[in-house]
Parts: structure tokens; C-alpha cells; sequence
């Protein structure tokens, strides 16, 4: 309630007064780019309405639990928003992904974070795993948008992050225009474990910024299973279902 009422106020102050809060204030709203009064805030009112809730975290059998069914042993599975094109969750997708927005990815997390600690499906997860990117790929990002969400959501849930436990060997070109099948055979033996200590017996919950086909976290996923005793749940901040 405190967060909509900031929100709220931020946009009782557009048009006259606009340019004198714009100047108290010099934040932008990451969807719309209007203000807001700071950089850990980044969404205005409008924007964060606007975002597209799934609720499928309190739902089992739900459409991304549904795309492993047959190919991971997954306890639990959801998207915290559904990706449309043209909507304010492809801009924050953008802002985050090709624009350097890490403060909004820590947002995102956050509130991935509330609303998985409000579902008693999620809260025996013992660390979160970040889908790792070839390296070079994160060097030339500089971050991997994945791990800004996970430290976002650990901010929440209190609980770890396992940064190296599983690492990625291969860059895999684009998969935008492959089709499911072959996602699935590009991404086989992408990935590799590198700490099974960390992870044994452990809830893990593994953590990317969009599900599609499900292929790369599939075969994430697959790594981390091999270890004895290990359990798998799979949350991202999108889905986009073809």
C-alpha cells in the first residue's frame, strides 16, 4: 500500500508542476519515463498497474509447470508476468536486458519476491540459482540479468545465492526463430555443475528473466538434478508462450 501511494504521488505531479518535481527528483519511470522520486522507486503508478500478473505462483498445473511436464522432475514452476509485445513489460524487458537498468532488475526481483513469500509453495526453497550466460555475453552486458533478479528476490526471501554452482560453456546464438524441438537440441550440454556441495540436498530454485519454450532452463535444470537429493523449482520474471 505504501509503495502505490508513493507511485501515487509522483503522478499528482505531472504537467505544471512536471518540470519543478523533475528537478527535486531527476528520476525517470523505466516504462514510461515520466518521474519518480528516486531511482529505487522506477516505476510510476500508471506503469506498475499496468503490469500483466499472472498469479501462477499459487497455482499448480499452471502453463509454465505445464511446459516440463514429461522432461523435468520440477516441484514447482511460475512467471511472475505475462510478455506481450508493445506493452510496458517489453520496455522494462528492454530497459533491463540492452540498457543497463540493474536498480530496475533489483525492483523486479523484489517484488518477485513478495509475491513468491505469499504462497506456501515456495517458501521451502533452501538457494536460488541464477541461469548462467556465457561469459562473454555477460561481460559485454555487463551483468547477467538473471542474478539482478536473484538478488532482488534473496533481498526478500532471505535466502542465498548460488552464483557458481552451475556454469554455461557454450554461447548459443539466438533462439527467436527456432522452433521448440530444435531450442531443445541447441541447448544440450550447455551447462556445467561446479560445486555439486553446494547444491545437494537442497530445494533449489532456479531463476531466469523469460520462459518460452522452456529449453534452456530445461537443460539448466537437468545439470542440477543430477546431483542426489537435489529438488528444482523454476521461477521467472516473464513468460511468452508462443
Amino acid at each position: 500500500m505504501a509503495t502505490k501511494n508513493i507511485f501515487g504521488l509522483s503522478a499528482s505531479f505531472r504537467g505544471a508542476g512536471g518540470a519543478l518535481l523533475h528537478l527535486a527528483f531527476p528520476h525517470l519511470c523505466a516504462g514510461c519515463g515520466s518521474d519518480v522520486l528516486s531511482k529505487d522507486q522506477q516505476l510510476c503508478t500508471v506503469c506498475f498497474e499496468q503490469l500483466p500478473a499472472t498469479s501462477f505462483e499459487h497455482h499448480a498445473a499452471n502453463p509454465v509447470e505445464k511446459i516440463f511436464w514429461g522432461r523435468l522432475a520440477l516441484r514447482y514452476g511460475t512467471a511472475q508476468y505475462f510478455f506481450t509485445k508493445g506493452s510496458v513489460i517489453q520496455e522494462l524487458m528492454h530497459q533491463l536486458k540492452y540498457k543497463g537498468n540493474k536498480d530496475l532488475g533489483l525492483v523486479l526481483g523484489k517484488i518477485m519476491g513478495s509475491q513468491l513469500a505469499a504462497t506456501n509453495r515456495f517458501r521451502e526453497v533452501d538457494a536460488l540459482v541464477p541461469l548462467p550466460l556465457y561469459p562473454e555475453k555477460e561481460h559485454k552486458r555487463g551483468y547477467n540479468q538473471a542474478q539482478v533478479l536473484c538478488q532482488g528476490i534473496a533481498e526478500t526471501l532471505g535466502k542465498p545465492v548460488l552464483s557458481k554452482a552451475v556454469i554455461r560453456t557454450h554461447h548459443t546464438e539466438s533462439q527467436t526463430k527456432k522452433s521448440r524441438v530444435e531450442r531443445w537440441q541447441n541447448m544440450e550440454g550447455r551447462f556445467l555443475l561446479q560445486d555439486e556441495k553446494t547444491v545437494q540436498g537442497k530445494h533449489l530454485l532456479l531463476v531466469d528473466d523469460v520462459v518460452t519454450t522452456g529449453a534452456t532452463l530445461e537443460a539448466c535444470g537437468r545439470e542440477l538434478l543430477e546431483v542426489p537429493g537435489t529438488t528444482l523449482s523454476i521461477a521467472t520474471l516473464c513468460c511468452a508462450f508462443n
